[in-house]
């Protein structure tokens, strides 16, 4: 029988320009747990429909995360914010007690969840990834690529791209935000009552750890093992 195809998803993270409708749902006021997590998992509006399908890793091992590419404009203070960003990020989702786990590895080893820190202020394509997806895409703030099997909707391998315009005191908010979202939660919730609250949250950049409902929604996603 012939493999499925892998079949990308994209998100955007917006350093302060308006972000991609599929990418985010409007919704007023605290939402219950049902909502919120179809809504971060399959893009649904409080009760309607899924617009996206729910996609997983297979949770048989760590999933492997670490640096890929460090252009030159990330030498220094940057690149040392993002790695502690990156490293934070790791141990937050550790201790959300859902049934997946993440290991963090050196810069340049096979990983499933790859970062770019690209030299690129989002106003040109970028270039010289070598991944279908990102290159010739901008990125303005960060984006992530995730590839699912259309016949199981296991995810295969994601990536994620850091540029430049991203300023250094959203790194931690960015890193949390799109690692999590690679792990198959694509969408976010543009909604007063989250900003601060949730990493989940469109229009603020203010949550730097994972709130009740994005805990619940990891859970979920992937239940604790017994």
């Amino acid at each position: 029988m012939r493999p499925a195809l892998a079949v990308p998803v994209v998100a955007t993270w917006l350093a302060g320009l308006p972000a991609q409708a599929q990418d985010f749902i409007e919704t007023a006021g605290p939402l219950d747990d049902d909502s919120f997590y179809r809504l971060v998992a399959c893009a649904a509006p409080p009760g309607g429909a899924c617009t996206k399908r729910l996609i997983r890793w297979p949770a048989t091992r760590p999933l492997r995360v670490g640096l890929a590419r460090i252009d030159r404009a990330y030498l220094g203070g940057k690149q040392n914010r993002a790695r502690a960003a990156l490293t934070r990020a790791v141990q937050y989702l550790n201790a959300a007690g859902a049934g997946i786990a993440l290991t963090e590895v050196p810069e340049g080893a096979e990983t499933d969840i790859a970062i770019y820190l690209v030299d690129t202020d989002g106003s040109a394509p970028i270039a010289g990834t070598g991944i279908a997806g990102l290159d010739g895409a901008t990125v303005p703030g960060a984006r992530v690529v995730v590839w699912s099997r259309p016949d199981t909707r296991r995810i295969l391998r994601a990536r994620i791209v850091f540029s430049t315009r991203l300023p250094i005191q959203h790194y931690e908010s960015a890193m949390l935000e799109e690692i999590t979202q690679a792990l198959g939660l694509l969408t976010d919730i543009r909604n007063p009552h989250y900003e601060g609250v949730s990493i989940f949250s469109q229009d603020s950049n203010a949550s730097k750890t994972l709130g009740a409902q994005d805990i619940m929604v990891l859970r979920r996603h992937y239940p604790p093992q017994e």
